[in-house]
């Protein structure tokens, strides 16, 4: 009993015990950091690391009582040494590590990191392939290159070049920086037109035999994206290969920014060959503390604690321990203690071959890498916090332009806004736009000294022109073909190209080359096809747009818009005797009939009871009442209309008949003055579904529609060469040796038919296309030439080129192609009949109103008379008879009546 007693206190005092351990803060955490000290980035994030720790352990607001101890292994450039370093870190218990700067070698500690749960956080490695999702233990405080290839891409779109050449150190953070250009660039529909990668320790020899390669394409955009170098090795080479002038533009990410900062003042002769570079760097916001911070580093420069001027990646580097200890202290506010663990496996590992029995894994890193994506303040370089992708959230990037051996700002970029002369955090939320209307940069001095922008790109100069490919034709020459008696090219193509180029805002050297030998017509895919295969540089001439060439090479906008069409004999069809009933329908013909009738019916009705003139027998009146009606037509009746609805009438009625007849009479007119063709084809399907033989141009990509698409046999195909081989074989006729019909482009048929009157066009075109020049894949030219052709289509160039070559015996294709009349159908008046019928009726519904009440009135009248003998109550039937009696009597005969018993009583 005592011994069971005894038990709870002394389970009391271990808990105690334990308790006073765990709730006591640890006296040292352990940071690492992993660099290469004698780098560029390395000299100055070694110093600013080092002031960040101290700066920490001297506040007393953070980590009280907890010392930070900072230990430090250089990685010297090698992903191998970087691996052995993280190592030895974790050895010693790091509870995070800090770097490193290089993009390889945080590929490989993150690994490492991820094992033993180790938060890694970077100021200087920008790969953007380092995911959260591969490596969720990496975070980094600098901004990753898929924002500033994004900067990049919007800079290169901003200044209007298409390509650029992308010159890059072939390795993880150049690779993958690349990558990241390329898909930006595609989003905006640019393209970077060749890599040129660069050994990772590349040297002159290296960068000479690059740039040679590259000056063959002639001034280009290039876009540099290396590691930081002092000596601008890059920059030197291509100022003594001439490739530093004003043709050329250079553009260069943030390791160009890094070097000029850190080795402020450069040397004369180093700016002196950036002259016209534009660049990126990191945008930092002014702040108190900043400014307090570079004016320390200075004084540490100074005082020999500095080796290098401070850059950005310094300033991150800063903040990065600021970062890992604000989230130290908020672990350690929360678990206070922090302890290490074996890792099973590794310990099952021979330790006598490999030491990795003294590795362990931190039992708070997950918590302590929340901490970490949970951090929010402000730093040197603006806000620190992390993104879902664990980067930090981006602030934007300054752009730089080198002038007059200096470093000038001509503006800032950030994700939301683009383009912009003022800071990202001056400019309102209401005020970002993306547009390129609000996108806006001060002014740049480009390579050579120069202020209006290059080209960026020179696809011929006057020692290499540009090698044109034109059809030379043997028939149809109005387009294209060359002279017999000199080398001249001429036609309305070559014209329209001439034309074009003088409004392309550059010069452009060229030359014409013939394809084809003169004497039939050339064969257009071959002549696509070499373009495609670079033997010419563009094609100019009547080359249709069809699927098969646009798969090979870029054409530039329409400047004629064509398609297949039938041509066959074609008979005139206005001679007939019956010719003056087509500009009606039936049905036109049969309402107007029936008009006649209705109206002569209402008049009678209206004017039977007042006019004298359609009095009479009835056998007078029903041919008065007819003759009447159809005289309207001519304007020859005698008779006049004298009640005011049936004037009325007449009125709505004339002006129907005005309207028909004008109609009828311009249709009549166009049916008797235009030829109407006629062929016992009546479209493409009957021409198919038919064992005739069909003509089409020879060398035209008809031939193959006709075979491919439509399946017409090889064998009812028949090539004409001539538009003279068109007319005999059309004349000859499928029977004699000739073609039921010819299939060809409506521009070649236009012509052909301005000087043929026996054929003509069948139904409308089957096929829709145009006709344009071909380029190169990707070529600028075929822009700017669509851009040129639409001008020349604005300001009356192209109509007036046209009338020039196919208008001197009146313009081709104004020849009617209906092949029946535009009859005149009723619906097209039927507004009119019903206005017409409506008063119509009006008026007869009025009248009968009226007559009523009369006949009323009268037989009032009659039965209140003395003398009347008629019974106060008649048969309906007497009544109805007794009012068609009254109807039929003449109005004044009806009034006498009526007034006659009033007068005799009286």
């Amino acid at each position: 009993m005592e011994h069971f007693g005894f038990m709870p206190v002394i389970v009391l005092v271990g808990v105690f015990l334990t308790g006073s351990v765990y709730s006591q803060s640890p006296a040292v955490v352990n940071v690492g950091a992993i660099f290469t000290q004698n780098s560029v980035i390395g000299r100055a994030a070694k110093v600013a690391m080092e002031a960040a720790v101290s700066d920490v352990n001297a506040d007393r607001t953070i980590l009280k009582g907890t010392k930070l101890r900072f230990i430090t292994d250089d990685a010297n450039c090698s992903v191998f040494l970087g691996s052995v370093g993280a190592f030895r870190l974790l050895e010693k218990g790091v509870v995070a590590i800090i770097g490193p700067q290089s993009s390889a070698i945080a590929h490989m500690i993150s690994e490492i990191a991820n094992g033993l749960q180790v938060p890694l956080v970077s100021y200087a490695a920008t790969d953007p392939t380092l995911s959260a999702l591969q490596f969720p233990f990496f975070l980094r405080t600098t901004q990753s290159d898929a924002f500033q290839m994004a900067a990049m891409a919007d800079l290169i779109d901003f200044y209007g070049w298409k390509e650029v050449i992308a010159i890059f150190v072939d390795d993880d953070y150049g690779r993958n920086g690349i990558s990241a250009l390329d898909d930006e660039l595609h989003k905006r529909a640019l393209k970077i037109a060749q890599k040129l990668p660069l050994a990772i320790q590349f040297d002159l020899i290296n960068i000479t035999d690059m740039l040679n390669k590259s000056r063959l394409l002639g001034p280009r955009v290039y876009v540099v994206h290396v590691g930081p170098d002092p000596k601008m090795r890059l920059f030197t080479i291509a100022q003594k290969l001439q490739m530093m002038t004003s043709n050329y533009v250079w553009l260069a990410t943030d390791w160009l920014s890094t070097t000029l900062d850190s080795f402020s003042p450069m040397t004369e002769s180093s700016l002196h060959i950036l002259q016209g570079v534009v660049g990126l760097r990191q945008h930092t916001p002014e702040s108190i503390r900043k400014r307090a911070f570079v004016a320390r580093w200075g004084k540490m420069l100074d005082e020999g604690l500095a080796s290098s001027e401070l850059n950005t990646y310094g300033l991150n580097a800063y903040d990065t321990v600021w970062a890992v200890a604000h989230s130290i202290d908020n672990f350690v506010k929360e678990h206070r203690n922090i302890t290490f663990s074996f890792n099973d496996n590794l310990l099952k590992m021979n330790p006598s071959k490999i030491q990795l029995n003294k590795l362990k894994v931190f039992d708070g890193g997950s918590i302590l890498l929340e901490k970490l994506l949970e951090t929010s303040f402000t730093g040197l370089s603006g806000q620190v916090q992390f993104d879902q992708d664990r980067n930090i959230v981006s602030g934007g990037y300054d752009v730089i332009n080198i002038d007059q051996m200096a470093v000038h700002m001509v503006g800032y970029w950030s994700n939301s806004s683009g383009f912009s002369v003022l800071p990202p955090e001056n400019i309102k939320s209401e005020e970002n736009s993306h547009s390129h209307l609000h996108q806006k940069l001060n002014m740049v001095t480009w390579p050579g000294g120069s202020m209006e922008r290059p080209r960026g790109w020179e696809i011929a100069d006057n020692e290499r022109p540009l090698r044109i490919g034109v059809p030379n034709r043997a028939s149809f020459v109005e387009f294209a073909t060359k002279l017999h008696n000199n080398q001249n090219i001429q036609g309305y193509c070559i014209d329209l190209f001439i034309e074009a180029q003088k409004l392309v805002p550059y010069d452009v050297p060229y030359r014409f080359e013939p394809f084809g030998d003169g004497h039939s017509n050339p064969n257009y895919n071959d002549l696509v096809k070499m373009v495609a295969d670079e033997v010419f540089d563009a094609a100019v001439g009547d080359i249709a747009i069809v699927t098969n060439r646009t798969k090979i090479v870029d054409f530039s906008q329409p400047y004629a818009t064509t398609g297949l069409v039938i041509v066959a004999p074609v008979r005139n069809s206005k001679s007939s005797a019956w010719v003056f009933l087509k500009p009606f329908t039936v049905e036109m013909w049969c309402v107007t009939a029936a008009s006649f009738v209705m109206i002569a019916v209402v008049i009678w009705i209206l004017e039977h009871r007042v006019n004298n003139d359609f009095r009479g027998p009835p056998k007078r009146q029903l041919v008065t009442m007819f003759l009447f009606s159809f005289s309207t037509l001519f304007k020859t009746n005698q008779e006049t209309t004298v009640s005011p609805l049936g004037r009325m009438v007449m009125v709505v009625w004339l002006f129907l008949l005005m309207v028909v007849t004008a109609s009828y009479t311009a249709s009549l007119t166009s049916i008797l003055t235009v030829q109407q063709l006629s062929s016992p084809i009546t479209g493409i399907d009957s021409l198919v579904s038919s064992n005739w033989p069909i003509g089409y141009q020879e060398g035209s990509f008809a031939y193959s529609y006709l075979t491919d698409s439509l399946y017409i046999p090889r064998s009812r195909l028949i090539s004409l060469g001539s538009p003279e081989a068109y007319e005999r074989a059309l004349r000859l006729g499928p029977t004699d040796g000739g073609v039921a019909a010819i299939i060809d482009e409506l521009t070649y048929v236009e012509l052909f038919l301005s000087k043929q009157t026996e054929f003509g066009i069948i139904g409308q075109p089957f096929t829709r296309s145009g006709w344009g020049f071909a380029f190169r894949r990707d070529s600028p030219l075929a822009v700017d030439m669509s851009t040129a052709i639409l001008k020349l289509s604005e300001n009356g160039e192209l109509q007036k080129l046209r009338e020039k070559w196919f208008c001197k015996m009146g313009c081709p294709g104004e020849r009617k192609r209906n092949a029946e009349p535009n009859q005149l159908h009723l619906i097209s008046f039927w507004g009119l009949y019903l206005l017409c019928g409506i008063f119509t009726l009006g008026a007869v519904v009025v009248f009968l109103l009226l007559t009523v009440c009369e006949f009323m009135r009268y037989k009032k009248l009659q039965e209140s008379s003395p003398s009347s003998s008629i019974p106060s109550k008649a048969h309906c039937s007497q009544v109805i008879y007794s009012f068609f009696c009254f109807i039929d009597q003449k109005k004044e005969a009806i009034k006498k009546m009526s007034t006659q018993p009033v007068n005799s009583q009286g």
